[in-house]
């Protein structure tokens, strides 16, 4: 049986604002100046404490990385999607299972921060054509605030068996996933086509005996990995601009 556990937010830590010292020695001036940076520090341990921490220490807290607010979105689809043959068609979404700063609409997987993304996909595939066929997938990126276009190279090619009889199709799950570098309010797609308008991605209905939940006919998720190289450059920018301005003021 699960069992319940503390779940908390690691809260970033801030520099604290320190008075101004003195001419002459003041031990109370001091000990106020001490317990400021006492009570920072502790912050800062408490912080690491959680972000690094693990269940054997006793806390009850979860392993450190629970409490990382990564950008996510699960999305799936619950009804079968159909083509024509040799047509580059949309792949669409009808379900949001999770969302964390990543949304859908009209199908287009949207991100709200810049970074390397991580997107997962499974397409349910069935074919009743009486030869074999192929299925090609492939992802467009864009923003809505300027054009859209084919990723290079992310072309996928399933080649499907003939069905297996008149009333028996062949059908098989693929999936893949990919790596993307993303801008803020980026989006992705997924298009697909096939050689006959007899292969679908289809949808299952739950089942008996035994009993057996849904199939939906894609599922998709997408997970922050990272910052960019030019979000990486960006922040070393900015800290070296910070520790000049922090080492400028130092009394000589």
């Amino acid at each position: 049986m699960a069992t319940n556990r503390l779940i908390t937010n690691i809260i970033p830590t801030v520099a604290p604002r320190l008075p101004a010292a003195t001419v002459e020695y003041d031990h109370r001036f001091i000990e106020q100046y001490s317990n400021i940076l006492r009570l920072y520090f502790n912050g800062i341990d408490t912080t690491f404490g959680g972000l690094l921490g693990s269940p054997s220490n006793g806390s009850g807290l979860a392993p450190g990385g629970s409490y990382l607010n990564f950008p996510y979105g699960a999305f799936s689809s619950g009804v079968t999607q159909t083509t024509t043959a040799n047509t580059a068609t949309l792949m669409t979404f009808d379900t949001t299972d999770f969302s964390n700063n990543v949304s859908i609409s009209s199908s287009k997987i949207t991100v709200q921060h810049a970074g390397i993304y991580n997107l997962q996909f499974s397409v349910q595939l069935e074919s009743n054509d009486t030869a074999p066929q192929d299925v090609y997938i492939w992802l467009r990126q864009g923003n809505d605030g300027g054009a859209s276009a084919d990723i290079t190279g992310s072309t996928g090619i399933v080649g499907m068996p003939a069905r297996k009889s008149a009333g028996d199709p062949f059908h098989n799950i693929y999936g893949w996933n990919y790596y993307l570098n993303m801008a803020a309010n980026d989006y992705v797609q997924i298009y697909w086509s096939t050689t006959s308008a007899n292969v679908s991605i289809k949808y299952y209905a739950a089942s008996g005996s035994p009993t057996k939940p849904s199939t939906q006919s894609v599922v998709l998720t997408r997970t922050n990995s990272g910052l960019s190289a030019g979000q990486l450059a960006r922040m070393a920018s900015i800290t070296c601009r910070a520790n000049r301005l922090r080492f400028s003021k130092l009394p000589p």
